[in-house]
């Protein structure tokens, strides 16, 4: 009694003390009492004890609980049937009780059974048990019904210290006696108020994927209860639970699995189906008219279980639909309605099918059941034929998604960051989308959107900026995809670009799509024109924030790397833009670190030029990077600036005078100011080293340039 008046009052404590430290050391105490062996009978007592208050009553159900999970082996071997009974007279004790409690009883009860082998609960075990229980005792139903759909939740609860035969046991011992189950669900369908209790558990006992057959769900009272739902007024969600589990059921084992439940899925998928008109159709909602805010909810709660149900008929039945029949496109333009829905979360949802279409559609290994090359061809071509309007609606459907919002300047760093995250699932669908179509037919549709955003630009400068920005992302998402010999479109993008107001989050896009188109702009005929005016744009974002600097610096690496010859003739406009960026004038906004992809872009070019002109370059190069280094450790003058001497220098300056004069002068410097030359200089050297050990042999073993 006294360790239970203990308890209590470190419970009280814990919630009400306005002491901070006194309430941690509760805390530390009740934590530490969870892990006696006295913790179990105390437990058990104060939950018998109507005096409890409920803090303490679901504290002790939490206690029982996790000491039956992780700590039974404790208790002798002839506890478990006073331990069964306790346990069974508290779910009838709280099964009108406080939810919390009565859960984490049922739960303790599940975990009993996982311990304990199905003989030592008579006959049939627990499940049998438990419904000679509910026959015997009608009025305690509502608990013992919570206790059926956590048992086989169960069985992959992995908090359970249980040895790994004994829990494989426990699942056979279960889909042994799923039949009982489901007849005792089907019994308690009588009682109205239990319905929703009853198909919960229903939908838990499928996740079993215990083989009965589709051909006996397909007539079964509680799948026929469930889908009745679906012409209800009111869509629960428990009967949209059943309905999911019913259709992961069909499609486990893949295409074969879904063909030995063809029954069912011809029972499931029309049903289904006929939320499509009702998903778009404003009058069911009617009758909430005169309550705003319960309008909204409810049709938002509609729309995202419609669409959780049709997301999750197109995961698991991807590979069915990809034949193409006629049937499946039904499936198809219902999955396009979805990701055509206002709200992002609820579009989001058909994303993953899009992804699996793709590649059901793309691989090889779809189609080897036709034989030969041509056959298999022939079928593909068809397929993505078929789908091809579906993927061309998908594109416009979602590119949109991708506009920065109205107030974006207000968004809080999460917000931010979600924001992010969603224009990085719209690229991946959209990529999804140029493997079905081709880069090339997918740039046409987003070029018509880019035309749509810039129309009236030239003669408004105040126009919206965000609709050209989106269509830029979408187009730079799928660089990859578009062929590097494109003259269509390509070229008429390139020369928008210019036109474009300087915002800066739309010009840190344009910056960024340059980048990515760096192959064509290599590999395009009317290539050069187009890189004198893309290097202005570049040079302007440098100078706009310093995000955009980032992205200009990446994009004139990228450039430089892939039109390494042609951009050699435009050395004089790089190495001004490469001295104002290393120099750090304030009216560039490059960071440090990025300006090591500036210093990449030049080394790279110097590579292509000739010796000589590529010795007075690598002077160019150099020489701003010196400089600073000499003043920063007082060694001015020490140095000549030509090609020949870069490698002695860098000898002296790191080993000899530095380490003599170095410690005092560096100690009054940021180290960052010098050690960013230092790395500038290692990506100098990185890229023309070939170059360097061709003409300059080493003057020693004291500078390693690998």
């Amino acid at each position: 009694m006294d360790l239970q008046n203990t308890v209590k009052e470190a419970l009280n404590a814990l919630y009400h003390h306005p002491d901070d430290a006194v309430r941690m050391q509760a805390d530390r105490y009740l934590q530490d009492f969870q892990r006696t062996l006295d913790a179990w009978q105390v437990a058990d007592n104060l939950l018998h004890d109507s005096s409890s208050n409920l803090e303490t009553l679901i504290f002790c159900s939490q206690t029982l609980r996790s000491k039956v999970q992780r700590d039974f082996e404790e208790l002798p071997s002839t506890a478990f049937r006073p331990l069964r009974d306790s346990l069974n007279n508290l779910l009838k004790k709280f099964h009108k009780g406080h939810p919390k409690v009565r859960t984490q009883i049922s739960i303790a009860v599940a975990a009993l059974a996982v311990h304990v082998p199905a003989e030592d609960w008579g006959d049939g075990g627990i499940v049998k048990w438990l419904r000679d229980e509910m026959d015997s005792h009608p009025e305690y139903i509502p608990g013992f019904l919570e206790l059926l759909t956590v048992l086989p939740e169960e069985v992959l609860n992995y908090k359970i210290a249980a040895r790994p035969e004994r829990r494989r046991q426990f699942e056979k011992e279960l889909t042994s006696q799923i039949e009982v189950a489901l007849n005792i669900l089907t019994a308690c369908l009588a009682i109205s108020e239990l319905k929703e209790q009853v198909l919960e558990a229903f939908a838990s006992w499928l996740r079993l994927k215990h083989g009965i057959p589709g051909s006996v769900l397909c007539t079964h009272p509680l799948v026929l209860t469930a889908l009745s739902s679906l012409n209800s007024e009111f869509l629960s969600e428990a009967s949209v639970n059943v309905i999911s589990e019913l259709i992961h059921y069909t499609a486990a084992g893949g295409i074969d699995g879904v063909s030995a439940n063809m029954p069912l899925v011809q029972v499931i998928v029309p049903k289904v189906m006929n939320l499509k008109t009702q998903l778009s159709d404003s009058t069911k909602f009617n009758l909430f008219a005169y309550h705003c805010t319960l309008y909204y909810s409810y049709n938002v709660i509609f729309s995202h279980l419609c669409s959780w149900l049709f997301a999750d008929m197109g995961d698991s039945y991807v590979e069915l639909i990809a034949t193409g029949s006629n049937e499946s496109m039904l499936i198809v333009h219902a999955l396009l309605e979805v990701a055509s829905h206002p709200e992002y979360d609820i579009a989001s949802m058909t994303f993953n099918f899009w992804h699996c279409l793709q590649l059901n559609l793309t691989r090889r290994e779809s189609y080897v059941q036709y034989g030969n090359e041509a056959s298999i061809e022939a079928e593909r071509n068809r397929r993505l034929l078929v789908f091809r309007p579906a993927y061309e609606s998908l594109v416009s459907l979602v590119s949109f998604r991708v506009q920065y919002p109205e107030d974006y300047q207000d968004l809080s760093y999460e917000d931010l960051k979600e924001f992010k995250q969603t224009k990085y699932a719209v690229a991946d669908v959209l990529t999804d989308a140029a493997s079905v179509l081709g880069g090339d037919a997918t740039l046409r549709i987003l070029y018509m959107k880019l035309l749509e955003a810039v129309a009236g630009h030239g003669n408004n400068e105040h126009k919206d900026w965000r609709p050209a920005e989106a269509a830029l992302f979408c187009i730079r998402a799928i660089s990859n995809y578009v062929s590097v010999v494109e003259a269509e479109v390509m070229p008429q993008i390139m020369a928008l670009l210019p036109k474009l107001p300087p915002q800066p989050q739309l010009l840190q896009t344009v910056c960024l799509t340059i980048g990515a188109y760096s192959k064509w702009l290599d590999s395009a005929s009317c290539g050069e024109p187009i890189l004198r005016s893309v290097l202005d744009i570049l040079m302007k974002g440098m100078g706009t924030s310093e995000e955009c600097a980032a992205a200009a610096a990446l994009a004139t690496r990228h450039i430089c790397d892939d039109c390494r010859k042609k951009v050699s003739g435009m050395l004089q406009g790089l190495f001004v833009m490469y001295n104002r960026t290393v120099n750090g004038e304030d009216s560039f906004k490059v960071p440090a670190e990025d300006s090591l992809h500036l210093v990449e872009a030049l080394s790279v070019v110097v590579t292509e030029l000739p010796p000589d002109d590529a010795k007075i370059a690598l002077d160019l190069l150099c020489i701003p990077i010196i400089s600073p280094l000499q003043v920063g450790i007082g060694l001015q003058g020490c140095f000549c600036h030509t090609s020949s001497s870069i490698i002695h220098t860098l000898n002296i300056l790191l080993h000899q005078e530095a380490i003599n004069q170095g410690p005092e002068i560096l100690s009054k410097r940021p180290s960052r100011q010098l050690t960013i030359h230092i790395d500038r200089f290692a990506y100098i050297f990185r890229c023309v080293r070939v170059y360097i050990m061709a003409t300059h042999p080493r003057p020693g073993p004291s500078l390693v340039l690998s």
